[in-house]
Formats: C-alpha cells, structure tokens, sequence
C-alpha cells in the first residue's frame, strides 16, 4: 500500500517565521516612510509584499497579529458553547432513545 505525501518543490527551503514583535516593527517603519519600501524589505529580509500584507493585517485586526489558524476569543467561546450544547442535547437524545425502547416494550 502507498502513503501519499506531500512533495516539496525544494525541500532544503524551509518556511520563515516571524514573531508578532518582529512584524509590529517592521509596519511602525513602514509607516514612517522614512524609507522606501523596497529598502526596507531588503533590510529586514523579507519580500515587499509580505510588509503589505502585514501593515494590512495589523490593521484589520486593530493593531495585533493572530495567526491563522488560531480562532478569535469570541469565536473560540462561541465553539467552546456550542460544543458543550451539542453533548447535553446527545445525552439527552440518547435518554429519550432508552425511554422509547423501554415504554414500546411495555406497550408490546
């Protein structure tokens, strides 16, 4: 039997990460315009865009860096609720299901 996996176009490369302090600092002097874009990327050794997108980032989620695949602490409460629901109204369908089976006998 084969595995599938996944293939990496250059495997010696591996993915940059960057802390939230890093990526604040690097959007405080984007904004100052102190220097162009394109020097400042090369300084800090990132691509150009990837300042963008962080400077967009760190405005659409008023002045902080999540990262993806983390959820909001509304959302996280909101499953955390749902989940606790879901279990109550399972032990309570599977209570109604006993008393179904129990009370169809005595009627049988």
């Amino acid at each position: 039997m084969e595995t599938k996996g996944v293939v990496k176009v250059n495997p010696e490369r591996s993915r940059q990460c960057f802390s939230a302090e890093f990526k604040r600092e690097a959007v405080r002097l984007l904004e100052l315009g102190q220097k162009p874009a394109t020097q400042l990327a090369l300084e800090l050794g990132v691509a150009r865009n990837r300042l963008y997108k962080w400077q967009a980032q760190f405005k659409a989620n008023g002045g902080a860096f999540r990262s993806p695949g983390r959820p909001k602490v509304s959302e996280q409460s909101e499953l955390s609720r749902l989940k606790r629901e879901l279990k109550r109204v399972t032990e309570e369908l599977e209570i109604l299901k006993k008393a179904d089976t129990y009370f169809a006998k005595q009627r049988g």
